[in-house]
């Protein structure tokens, strides 16, 4: 045997009355809403709107990926020239070193090891 719902049943239409339920003003202000937001013209395609918030995502995407790839330029080419930097100060060291060599005012002195040091 079926239960029957203690609830009272409220139609619902434009005849319908909504005075028994704490809420049914908020209900007729949601219908009119709607009725008039589906005579306007609203409530576009959902799949029409993911398209679009899509679209959005692509450009977001790629301009991140544009400035991603200007800075990797920009990286590379400073790390170009920190090594030619580098390089070039090595070259300046060891031409500055083969230069001492030739020269006989500047006597080298004779490295001592920690361990044979003045006071050992």
């Amino acid at each position: 045997m079926r239960r029957q719902d203690p609830r009272p049943r409220i139609k619902r239409g434009p005849d319908s009355s909504y005075g028994t339920r704490p809420y049914a003003h908020l209900r007729e202000e949601f219908e009119t809403l709607l009725q008039a937001q589906l005579q306007a013209g609203g409530f576009p395609d959902r799949r029409d709107a993911q398209i679009q918030r899509l679209k959005a995502e692509i450009d977001s995407l790629r301009e991140r990926l544009t400035h991603r790839d200007q800075t990797i330029a920009d990286l590379s080419a400073f790390k170009t020239q920190a090594l030619s930097r580098l390089a070039a100060q090595h070259e300046e060291i060891q031409r500055l070193r083969r230069q001492d060599d030739h020269s006989n005012r500047v006597r080298r002195l004779v490295s001592r090891s920690p361990s044979t040091g003045p006071c050992s």
